[in-house]
């Protein structure tokens, strides 16, 4: 999507605290030092408790092979576990000015996300939505009353798109109360509908004046996040871990899968962060690919979790499914966290075809280690730990020819 006209200019510089209540106004793309703050590193905290929560669901239905409808159900809980967190951060680049009211209305936001996490249980065990849906509708109340409150202080195009979004906001929870009224087969075709309707509400509400989202501040706020999800991850492979040798004495099964997992997590964190990605967010229409995208990265890093905690238990037998399958809830969602990635990221940073194949190539290969059995998780590690230490050699070399090359023409 490109925008019909460009971003309104927006004043430069933090807001400048004058008493706990101040008109929200946009801030500057061209600010300065612009840093995720701790209300926004608390807000990531917080919604880390639900993506757990899912993750457990997952862990749960897999295990006992409902892998199917466990997906779906992760899959519909996620996205507005991801949706919810993405459209604060998006508005607090724009807004942010840190005053009373603000702060208020963001920890409204964390409660609301806390009462979805609440309801995960139930959504999974007896498909009822009804908390998933009450903690989501406060989320995404307290999201239109930001931007009702942005309008308030804006003029032109600026407030028409301000109310573009906040109506859009509203008119969507509507929607939503499908998952909680319809009958529980049309819930699936009610989720589609309505993911579409919410990801339109951008795209429509920024066609008359962009946002002044600050590139170097989300960069940061989506790093933040994947390493909070990157974190919890490793969290609940440990206790899985842990929890499986305490009880079943089973730590010479288990050590592979530990070890494997912490190379997965680690090549993960070193593969995201390789490459500076703020550079890359100039237009709103890369923004919104990126953005969008990463639901994708972050669902994926988050399940790799899942799939050791269901490959632990697997190894223990508490899990009710074959090595192939424990295998492939690990090395699927690596693959895919890897592709993820490489599109959004890396792709646009390698030069040369060997360095825009390594992780292709990798993401191949880790789907191939499923079929390894008991060491499958072993060999993801391992395999992912090589393109990592593959990707700093090509660059290293590509690196070298260019101060040689550059050598060489200052020489002649």
């Amino acid at each position: 999507m490109t925008s019909s006209s460009a971003p309104a200019p927006a004043p430069s510089g933090a807001p400048q605290p004058s008493g706990p209540l101040r008109r929200l106004t946009a801030r500057g793309r061209d600010e300065a030092h612009r840093v995720a703050s701790p209300l926004e590193l608390f807000f990531d905290l917080c919604f880390v408790v639900a993506i757990a929560q899912a993750g457990v669901q997952l862990v749960h239905a897999v295990a006992e092979g409902h892998a199917g409808r466990g997906i779906l159900d992760y899959a519909m809980v996620f996205f507005a576990i991801w949706w919810a967190w993405m459209n604060f951060s998006w508005f607090a680049s724009a807004y942010d000015n840190d005053d009373a009211l603000y702060r208020v209305v963001t920890l409204l936001q964390i409660a609301g996300v806390l009462v979805l996490a609440a309801g995960v249980s139930r959504a999974a065990a007896q498909h009822d939505f009804l908390l998933v849906w009450l903690g989501y509708v406060i989320m995404r109340l307290a999201m239109a009353w930001q931007w009702l409150r942005a309008a308030r202080s804006a003029t032109g195009a600026e407030r028409t798109t301000a109310l573009r979004y906040a109506y859009g906001v509203l008119l969507c929870q509507v929607g939503w109360l499908g998952l909680v009224l319809l009958p529980e087969p049309s819930r699936p075709w009610v989720f589609l509908v309505m993911v579409v309707a919410e990801l339109c509400v951008p795209l429509y509400a920024e066609k008359v004046q962009e946002t002044s989202w600050h590139p170097h501040h989300i960069a940061e706020r989506y790093g933040l996040f994947t390493i909070i999800v990157l974190g919890e991850t490793i969290a609940a492979a440990t206790v899985a871990v842990k929890s499986g040798g305490d009880e079943h004495n089973a730590l010479g099964e288990l050590l592979p899968i530990a070890a494997g997992g912490l190379l997965i997590v680690f090549a993960a964190w070193w593969i995201y962060f390789v490459v500076p990605i703020h550079g890359h967010l100039r237009s709103t229409r890369r923004a919104f690919v990126w953005g969008y995208g990463h639901y994708l990265v972050f669902a994926s890093a988050a399940a790799i979790g899942a799939g050791l905690e269901v490959a632990v238990e697997q190894a223990v037998g508490k899990a009710h499914i074959s090595t192939l399958s424990a295998s492939a809830t690990v090395t699927l969602p690596t693959a895919l966290y890897l592709l993820t990635v490489w599109a959004l990221h890396s792709r646009h940073f390698k030069v040369g075809l060997a360095q825009q194949l390594v992780l292709p190539v990798t993401a191949l290969l880790v789907i191939c280690c499923t079929f390894l059995g008991e060491w499958a998780v072993l060999a993801a590690g391992l395999v992912s730990s090589a393109a990592v230490a593959t990707g700093v050699a090509l660059t290293a070399r590509t690196a070298a020819r260019d101060d040689a090359a550059g050598t060489a023409a200052e020489a002649g």
